[in-house]
């Protein structure tokens, strides 16, 4: 099957792109962007940017920068995606309605074109004009519905001039989400005072504007619903005796919490709990509780062990047991691990964790207490800071719970990249079933090329030198 023409143009771009110099993309997003593998929930969504005064032209196109790459990995559509931009100083500007633009070339290009204002900071009042006018039926959004999100992203990097307790709080009661992002010498109050709860979830800060792009990946992924996505994810739990009892219990709710976000079913996420202190207990396995009650029931259920921490012998279980077919774990399968512990292992992780890792899970380590940061880094998957989370208090896992992301994206069809496969590739194209394993296989071919393309320049240059 051939795939769409954005992915064909996208790689042969990357091949001239990467004729010359090593190759440095991260072809696993852009890949999975152009193929609309990660499809995004239908969202009405507003950007509400600052540009007053003391935003330098210079950083304003740094914003706007940002803003065509978060709308880039959308799935733009009257059905899908709405995007509206509102501009504000010490005035209010609607820059694009959310009915303005229907396809992602339109909106990016509107983008470019938005000019800054460079006048006061009326926060309160940007938000007020998009509670009333931008996110209203007029102006594109849809009818109020559990089925669509409303969500506004609000850039600034002052003081605002007038309140903004009141009207962000009548936002958030009118149903729109509402991100805070800040900049520079921006008041961090002010922030909190916009954003909706969880706060760390909804509150960002960058030092400047030429890092901004950086928060790019994070509303990718909050807009990411792939919902096609098949996923076998095993927990890994310590029951040791530093643990203590109630605070086991508070590691039950933070189960069952990560399970809410799940889109647990036969066809979709399966769930597996196991249990470990100086031995290993397998409380239930993949496969066996096919909806969420069920499983956070088996969760509440779990008795503590209490004892020891032998966190190596609970990694080999997990590969050699958990994630075998014999166990529950389906073939050709996203494999997911979830390590908690709150001490030191008292035998050895690191082939354990690496034989995980090289079998292709993804691990994510998740600390309490006295639990060792190196440790955690050891098991977590690349890049490590997106897979280990550490917090001194049981009681603050919840803010780990919203942040750990378990977005899966798989195509529909393993076979959907064949095409792309024979073109760089002379091996089997079915075996691309996961845009993991496409981005490696593009990648070693796009070395190869440029090895050989260093050839052919060598070679060229001889043949010069020889002419002349």
């Amino acid at each position: 099957m051939i795939p769409s023409p954005p992915l064909f143009l996208l790689l042969l771009g990357l091949m001239g792109a990467h004729a010359t110099a090593p190759v440095s993309v991260d072809l696993r997003t852009a890949a999975a962007m152009a193929a609309g593998l990660c499809n995004t929930r239908p969202t009405d969504l507003v950007f509400i940017v600052d540009s007053s005064r003391s935003v330098r032209p210079s950083e304003f196109e740094q914003v706007k920068v940002f803003l065509a790459k978060v709308i880039e990995g959308l799935d733009v559509g009257p059905d899908a995606t709405r995007v509206g931009v509102v501009n504000y100083a010490s005035r209010v500007k609607n820059e694009l309605s959310l009915k303005t633009h229907k396809t992602k070339a339109g909106l990016v290009k509107a983008v470019t074109k938005i000019e800054p204002l460079s006048t006061g900071t009326m926060t309160g009042l940007a938000i007020q004009f998009a509670l009333n006018v931008a996110f209203s039926e007029a102006e594109g959004a849809r009818v109020k519905s559990p089925d669509i999100s409303k969500v506004a992203i609000i850039v600034t990097d002052g003081r605002p001039q007038d309140n903004v307790k009141d009207v962000a709080a009548r936002a958030r009661d009118a149903g729109i989400e509402l991100y805070a992002i800040g900049v520079g010498r921006v008041d961090l109050n002010t922030l909190k005072q916009i954003a909706s709860e969880q706060l760390d979830d909804h509150v960002d800060y960058v030092e400047s504007y030429s890092v901004i792009e950086k928060l790019t990946k994070k509303f990718q992924e909050a807009f990411c619903a792939c919902s096609n996505a098949a996923t076998d994810v095993v927990f890994l739990i310590d029951g040791s005796k530093s643990v203590r009892p109630e605070n086991f219990e508070l590691v039950k709710k933070w189960i069952n919490q990560i399970i809410d976000k799940l889109d647990v079913s036969e066809t979709k996420a399966h769930v597996g709990l196991v249990q470990y202190s100086s031995s290993v207990k397998q409380e239930f396995p993949l496969g066996r509780y096919n909806n969420k009650k069920d499983l956070k029931d088996a969760v509440k259920k779990m008795a503590y062990m209490e004892r020891g921490t032998m966190t190596g012998q609970a990694l080999r279980y997990l590969t050699d047991s958990s994630f075998a077919p014999a166990g529950g774990a389906r073939p050709g399968v996203a494999k997911v691990g979830i390590v908690f512990t709150d001490g030191r292992s008292q035998d050895y992780i690191g082939d354990a964790a690496k034989k995980a890792k090289e079998q292709g899970f993804r691990m994510y380590a998740v600390g309490v207490g006295n639990a060792v940061e190196d440790e955690l880094r050891e098991i977590a998957s690349q890049p490590t800071g997106e897979h280990y989370f550490y917090t001194a208090d049981f009681k603050a896992m919840t803010a780990i719970a919203k942040k750990l992301q378990i977005n899966i994206c798989q195509e529909e069809d393993p076979c959907d990249c064949d095409f792309m496969l024979s073109v760089f590739t002379e091996e089997d194209p079915c075996e691309c079933d996961s845009v993991v394993k496409f981005q490696k296989k593009v990648e070693e071919a796009l070395q190869a090329l440029t090895k050989k393309l260093e050839g052919v320049s060598k070679r060229i240059a001889a043949l010069e030198n020889k002419i002349v």
